[in-house]
Parts: C-alpha cells; structure tokens; sequence
C-alpha cells in the first residue's frame, strides 16, 4: 500500500508528504487565491508520469547495457473545458541522449514502459488518451 497525507498550511497551500519522508508543496495562483508558493496538483499528476515511465526507461535501458547520458521527459496535458477539467488527452515525448544508442533497445524501453510497467499510466488508462514519441540524441 502507498500512503501519503496532505496538510493545509494557508490560503490555497498544501504540503504533501509521502510515507517515504519526501514533500512537495501545492498551492494555487494568485487569480484563484494561491499564493503561486508551489505545484498545482495536475502538474504533479504530470511530473509522476514522467517520474514513473523516466524511472522504466532508464532502467530498462541500463539493463540492456546502452550508454544512456541523459534523459529528458516532456509531458503536456489538455484539459476539459468544464469541471472537474480532468486531462482528456496526454503526450509524453522522451528525449533519450547517450552513446551508440541502439533505436531498437530505446523503441523497446518506450514500449515496455508505456504499455507494461508505468502504474502512473496504467492508472490514467480510459481517463485520458496517452500518447508517447521518442527522440535519440547522440552524443
């Protein structure tokens, strides 16, 4: 089981703790009486997704011994026009750099993150379409 609790501090912020010790700070921006002091929480919905398929990739990568340098996960989300503007539609675009990397292994580390072992992902299934790209920088 996964825990976490989130405290009200003041106006619209929060701080979030996990069972791990780890926080984050939530608010709101300043036109919906936030002070703008941190995340909102669709972004970290969006931040754990790349969090979690990130943690796959590199994983998944290293284990087929490729020289990954580097990655970088681009998540955009689109909402609803009306409430509760949930995201509808998401793409994820990993920008992978390393040497000699092999297309074969990163389409493959993708693949397997996206349609087996992101739980972030395999939780937003029929909510919001997830979309996902790949780019190979080679250094």
């Amino acid at each position: 089981m996964v825990e976490a609790k989130v405290t009200f501090v003041d106006g619209l912020q929060f701080v979030g703790e996990a069972a791990s010790g780890h926080a984050i700070v939530m608010d709101g921006d300043i036109d919906s009486g936030g002070k703008d002091t941190g995340l909102r929480p669709m972004e970290v919905l969006l931040i754990g997704l790349g969090g979690c398929s990130g943690m796959d990739v590199v994983s998944i990568l290293k284990k087929k011994k490729q020289d990954i340098r580097g990655l970088t996960i681009n998540v955009k989300g689109e909402k609803a026009d009306s409430y509760p503007k949930r995201f509808t539609h998401i793409d994820i675009e990993f920008v992978v750099a390393g040497r000699n990397l092999s297309e074969e292994a990163v389409k493959r580390a993708v693949d397997l993150s996206m349609e087996k072992y992101c739980s972030v992902k395999a939780t937003l299934e029929g909510s919001a379409k997830v979309d996902f790209s790949y780019r190979i920088i080679q250094e």
